[in-house]
């Protein structure tokens, strides 16, 4: 698809850009343990960086805190600073203090936990005996075994509410769609305790005020904002959600021929960022 005249102008008028991670900008590269760049990605951060105009990569991963995922861009020649990155738990912290939780059993890793006991609040093991958790909250954690079921599932039914990182199945690597963690995770918890996780990462409008904020960038602002991935179910549901403009990229989990839903198409898509590049 090209790009309609009307719509680079949109994009130089931006009034900023949030991209995602994995499909996007960058693949997981197995042999490094670090990210391999997409065609064009680096070059198109490097012209936003050169022209001032504000951004953010939103990971929908919590494998590992975002100072880590902006060192890993760093190393395979992104131009993105620790705070130009963010993940799920970045606006799971921000939501969840603003709205007075402080104990949360966390079913993640470290890199999952970090934002929210940064935070400062009472992070509680996946497994660990407490009482007084008020929020369950999942992300990235292959290492979840029945006695983390079985804590979260105690929580849950003595009040605590459910949150996740992400609800979808799957993300883009080099080798192909990967299974996500918290997706399974989630739906075991749902068929022990009939509660529904409340997403804090994309595509929640959560997730959208926290880049905005991120990025300097008041509430008003949002449909001048270019949100740019390659799941529909999350950026392009994200920026439709709020009104912003999207781009979806073919270089993932969606391809140029796929059947979407109104709320998960994009306002344009590409086969790869070239395009943009050229407008920027």
């Amino acid at each position: 698809m090209t790009l309609t005249s009307d719509f680079k102008a949109r994009l130089r008028d931006a009034a900023g850009f949030i991209f995602d991670m994995d499909g996007t900008i960058a693949l997981g590269d197995s042999k490094s343990g670090g990210h391999r760049a997409l065609p064009h990605a680096i070059e198109v951060l490097g012209a936003l960086k050169d022209s001032g105009k504000p951004f953010v990569v939103f990971t929908n991963g919590t494998a590992k805190p975002p100072a880590a995922y902006a060192n890993s861009l760093r190393n395979a020649g992104f131009p993105v600073d620790d705070d130009q990155m963010l993940t799920p738990s970045s606006s799971a912290a921000v939501w969840l203090s603003k709205n007075g939780v402080s104990k949360v059993r966390v079913l993640g890793n470290a890199g999952c936990a970090a934002p929210l006991a940064d935070a400062g609040l009472h992070v509680v093991g996946p497994s660990e005996e407490a009482e007084g958790v008020e929020a369950v909250y999942t992300g990235w954690f292959r290492e979840f075994d029945f006695a983390a079921l079985e804590a979260a599932c105690h929580s849950l039914w003595n009040g605590a509410r459910l949150f996740t990182a992400s609800n979808v199945p799957f993300f883009a690597t080099e080798n192909g769609r990967a299974i996500g963690a918290s997706f399974p995770i989630n739906a075991m918890l749902t068929a022990m305790t009939r509660k529904r996780p409340r997403i804090l990462g994309k595509p929640s409008k959560i997730a959208f005020e926290t880049a905005l904020t991120i990025m300097g960038l008041p509430q008003s602002a949002a449909k001048s904002v270019v949100v740019i991935g390659d799941d529909p179910a999350l950026e392009m549901r994200m920026a439709n959600a709020v009104g912003a403009h999207s781009i979806g990229l073919a270089t993932g989990i969606m391809g140029t021929d796929a059947q979407l839903l109104e709320k998960d198409r994009p306002s344009a898509l590409l086969s790869d960022l070239k395009p943009l590049l050229d407008v920027l």
